[in-house]
């Protein structure tokens, strides 16, 4: 299925969204796994190196990975083409495409075992994981592309959210992650076409967001998952401790949420995300995408840009 571009997309969104994506992720690469508790008594506070998989600063996991090999299907497809994302995907597991050092590492079990379903025959509809149990975050960190062509190209709600789905769906194809990455998506276009801060932003996003789907969808259910997100006001209330860092879709869209909404730029943002510990890089990294978009590429500390491995490439796959 194919969803093709009317016009050429703006380098400025792209660059400080997909940037925000990859130096979240870096920030958050060398202390992932590691407990709240273990990061709190030697704090991020800045880009550093080596940590949990001993790499050199400014390296970047699959989050960007994947990030960076939708957005370049986007590029040479001028569209979503589903099948050309799942293709890519594999080169990155085989062959170690849109990484920093030419191998792929920090692969979640469920985007592992859809792309291995897929190399085996699955079709793109069967490939991604359906169970409960398949609700990590490795289609929410990847989505901002996907989210960035429907805004660029003003698709319908229903459209735009259908597409994203499927996208998502490719690895991850249970309703429940969709839900985060269409909210995710109206949060994207809250923050890029409404005035104000980026709670009331966001809290317009959101709202959209849950009228939409109660719309949308045939059993609503779902959607009492991500009840925490309905009231940014009260959200940014709930203390550090009732914030979980999982992997967990739901845990993680809250902590990204949590962290640029008490926060007020985007240093003060990525380090209150990457400190919670646990799946820092992804959590780093979603947050990243908004709080590019919001604050803009000038917004990122410079020294942090400077660091990231590849930068210039990854600049130049944002000049769609």
């Amino acid at each position: 299925m194919e969803f093709n571009a009317g016009r050429k997309s703006s380098d400025n969104i792209w660059l400080s969204g997909i940037m925000g994506v990859v130096v979240g992720d870096a920030l958050g690469c060398p202390v992932q796994f590691m407990s709240r508790e273990e990061v709190r008594a030697d704090p991020v506070t800045t880009m550093i190196g080596h940590g949990t998989y001993d790499m050199p600063v400014g390296t970047w996991t699959d989050d960007s990975s994947m990030t960076l090999a939708l957005l370049d299907s986007i590029r040479n497809k001028s569209g979503i083409v589903l099948q050309d994302i799942m293709n890519r995907f594999v080169r990155w597991i085989r062959n170690g495409e849109y990484t920093p050092f030419g191998e792929a590492f920090d692969v979640g079990h469920g985007t592992m075992a859809a792309i291995v379903r897929y190399m085996k025959g699955d079709d793109l509809k069967s490939c991604g994981g359906t169970t409960e149990r398949d609700n990590g975050n490795g289609s929410l960190m990847r989505i901002l592309p996907a989210c960035l062509f429907a805004y660029e190209n003003k698709l319908t709600d229903e459209d735009a959210v259908s597409m994203i789905h499927q996208v998502a769906g490719l690895t991850h194809n249970h309703i429940r992650g969709q839900i985060a990455c269409g909210l995710y998506y109206s949060c994207v276009k809250s923050v890029l076409d409404e005035e104000g801060s980026l709670s009331e932003r966001l809290q317009i996003g959101f709202d959209k967001g849950f009228e939409f789907y109660k719309e949308f969808l045939q059993d609503t259910s779902e959607l009492s998952h991500y009840d925490r997100l309905r009231d940014m006001k009260k959200f940014s209330e709930v203390l550090e401790s009732q914030i979980k860092s999982s992997g967990y879709v739901v845990d993680t869209i809250e902590a990204a949420i949590w962290s640029l909404i008490t926060t007020d730029s985007f240093k003060s943002c990525e380090l209150k995300a990457v400190n919670l510990g646990d799946d820092t890089d992804t959590i780093g990294a979603i947050a990243g995408g908004l709080a590019g978009l919001f604050y803009g590429d000038d917004g990122i500390p410079k020294e942090w840009l400077e660091v990231i491995q590849r930068r210039e490439w990854i600049e130049d796959l944002c000049k769609l």
